[in-house]
This record gives C-alpha cells, sequence and structure tokens, in this order.
C-alpha cells in the first residue's frame, strides 16, 4: 500500500465521530441500509458523509461494482451499485490508512443517488430546560 497523503499534508483533516441518530439509506423505494452505529465523516475537501455498518447494510440489494480509486488519505475504495441499477451507490475502504482506521468495516453513500435519513438518536437527548 501507498504511504497516506497525511505523511505530505499533516495539516489536512478528516473529522470522524461515532452517532447514535438513526440513518436510513434508501434507493427507489428499497432500505439499502439502516443504523444507530454510524460515523459522520467530515472531510476537508469534501461534504460531510454518513459511513454505515457492513452488519447493517443490505447486501441482498447490492452488487461489487468493478471500478476502484485511491484516496491519498483514506486509501484504495471499493464501489457497490444496486442489483438493477448500473451506477456505483456506495463505497468501502477495507484496508483503510491508520489515520482513518474507524472506517474499517463501514459503506459511505453517494447522497446524490440515494435517499438519506436522518433520526433521531435513541435515547433522545433533551436539554435540561427544554419544555420549561
Amino acid at each position: 500500500m501507498e504511504p497516506s497523503g497525511f505523511a505530505s499534508r499533516p495539516d489536512y483533516r478528516v473529522g470522524i465521530q461515532r452517532i447514535r441518530n438513526l440513518i436510513r439509506v434508501t434507493h427507489m423505494g428499497e432500505t439499502l441500509a439502516e443504523s444507530s452505529t454510524s460515523l459522520l465523516v467530515a472531510e476537508q475537501d469534501h461534504g460531510v458523509v454518513f459511513y454505515l455498518p457492513e452488519d447493517d447494510v443490505t447486501f441482498d440489494l447490492l452488487v461489487p461494482h468493478e471500478h476502484t480509486s485511491r484516496c491519498p488519505f483514506k486509501g484504495i475504495a471499493r464501489y457497490w451499485r444496486p442489483v438493477a441499477g448500473p451506477d456505483p451507490v456506495a463505497w468501502e475502504y477495507h484496508d483503510p490508512y491508520p489515520e482513518v482506521a474507524l472506517l474499517r468495516g463501514h459503506l459511505g453513500f453517494y447522497q446524490d443517488r440515494v435517499r438519506v435519513e436522518i433520526g433521531v438518536a435513541d435515547p433522545a437527548v433533551s436539554a435540561p430546560w427544554a419544555g420549561r
């Protein structure tokens, strides 16, 4: 594996946070993934992306796509497409760089190709002054 881009750009940021909100990903009315243990990834030169755990992805509805790519900060990406569609809707970093190791075992979804719904965390946390 090539060295990560963090060696030459130590200032580059890929923020990864675990979240408890229910995240649901649908495509053409079918639920591709649903989880309350997702990752929220905010990368410096990209928008916010939700990565859902493999265990919460319905792989019966997805098949591997032949395309791969390399991100200098995350590693080699493999892609997934819907069984009934030609274009990828998700990707994963099977062996991410150590700086972003939390991505292992999670799939990111193209927000312009699927519907991503964000629900409340369980249990929901309310401010102590709410309702007063």
